[in-house]
């Protein structure tokens, strides 16, 4: 098989890292995927256990793994598939207090997670740390994938999402459901955007949101543009440091 990768290029990967936080739906494919690339460190980070109702969309977690902690059935997947990765387990909750030092370890973060919360809070240590963001979402048979990147006075997901929904107006994906195959789907396009940026190839899903329905498999973009008013990457940010986002988001769900 013809090799896309220079020697240069996969030497490049293999000094790259990368954070994917949350070992579920979008964070197995995601992690697959890159470690199958050769991406040199790869950083787990996800504080639940695998359940039964995970098996129909987390692929790195097998009937055996029931019970045992995400990162670990999770890093054991990727350690078979390719001996020379490193895969470092993170089993904690990403918070305000940890945010910053996880964060500036890797070159790349992945936002694998279902809560608003956890969202604004990456966005705001990756703009801080000044670390690209890959970000994706799926909700029953819908997906969006795109990149935030404070490297490129790109938008970050506040100027998407300036404030988060009312408590209780997104349900979760326990609540509502997702078909399995969409988070496969979204994971392997986040990925592909992982593995653009650590190159430096094609160009990137920055300041652009694709979004997929797979209903009618359609394909769309959304223009994401710079506030110059955003609080945290705009021209006068207000937001100099984490905060509470449990607080900010109210509880808000998905």
């Amino acid at each position: 098989m013809r090799r896309l990768f220079s020697p240069a290029e996969q030497q490049r990967l293999a000094g790259a890292s990368v954070l994917v936080v949350g070992a579920g739906g979008l964070g197995s494919p995601v992690a697959y995927q890159l470690a199958a690339a050769g991406v040199g460190r790869i950083g787990l980070s996800d504080m639940d256990r695998v359940d039964v109702s995970n098996l129909q969309r987390q692929v790195l977690h097998f009937t055996p793994d029931i019970g045992r902690p995400k990162v670990e059935s999770a890093a054991a997947k990727l350690r078979a598939l390719n001996p020379t990765v490193t895969v470092e387990t993170h089993p904690v909750a990403i918070t305000s207090e940890n945010a910053l030092d996880l964060i500036a370890r890797y070159d790349v973060v992945v936002g694998c997670v279902d809560n608003f919360a956890t969202r604004y809070l990456l966005n705001d240590a990756c703009v801080m740390t000044g670390r690209p963001h890959v970000h994706g979402a799926v909700f029953r048979w819908d997906g969006q994938v795109t990149v935030f990147d404070p490297r490129n006075g790109g938008p970050c997901y506040r100027c998407l999402h300036p404030t988060p929904p009312p408590p209780g107006a997104v349900p979760s994906c326990a609540e509502a459901g997702v078909i399995g195959v969409l988070p496969g789907m979204m994971g392997s396009l986040m990925a592909m955007e992982v593995l653009k940026l650590l190159l430096d190839r094609g160009e990137g899903l920055g300041g652009r949101l694709l979004i997929c329905s797979t209903l009618t498999m359609d394909f769309a973009e959304v223009q994401i543009r710079r506030n110059p008013e955003c609080p945290v990457c705009g021209d006068h940010p207000t937001i100099t440091e984490l905060i509470d986002y449990e607080a900010f988001c109210g509880g808000a769900g998905q």
